[in-house]
């Protein structure tokens, strides 16, 4: 019985020291979730809106979805080859926040004339953080 729980405890020991060892850890040392993005974990940047249409994700939207268009120089690298339709952030989900008001997006497209952390939204989830007329403001940003 007592080598029974012996056995029991050291092979419970053994997986959490294993999932303890497994799990990534920032530099700050914060712990991140496995296969996390290596980004930082909140982004800031300006918030812009566009007419949503065929997108370099190779798929078409309208104004009143909720989706963006990542700057070129974040959505580019990510590029196999070169071609935006097969880039592992189409689809990926960002949330958007400013003064407390939040909209989760879906990322469809590439920005050219925004630079890193800026996004560019549809002007249905641009709607959502601030009126139409403001054209631009400043928010902060993270991949949910």
């Amino acid at each position: 019985m007592f080598a029974s729980t012996i056995t029991s405890v050291l092979a419970i020991t053994a997986t959490l020291l294993g999932a303890v060892a497994a799990t990534p850890i920032s530099a700050t040392g914060a712990i991140e979730a496995a296969g996390a993005d290596k980004r930082a974990a909140l982004t800031s940047g300006k918030f812009t809106y566009y007419n949503a249409g065929l997108g370099a994700c190779g798929q078409t939207h309208s104004d009143a979805d909720l989706v963006v268009a990542m700057s070129h120089v974040d959505f580019d690298p990510s590029s196999p080859n070169g071609s935006p339709n097969n880039n592992p952030l189409c689809g990926r989900r960002i949330r958007a926040a400013i003064g407390g008001k939040t909209v989760d997006v879906t990322v469809v497209d590439r920005c050219e004339a925004c630079n890193s952390g800026d996004l560019d939204l549809s002007p249905t989830a641009f709607g959502v953080l601030s009126a139409l007329s403001v054209g631009v403001i400043q928010g902060t940003w993270e991949w949910i």
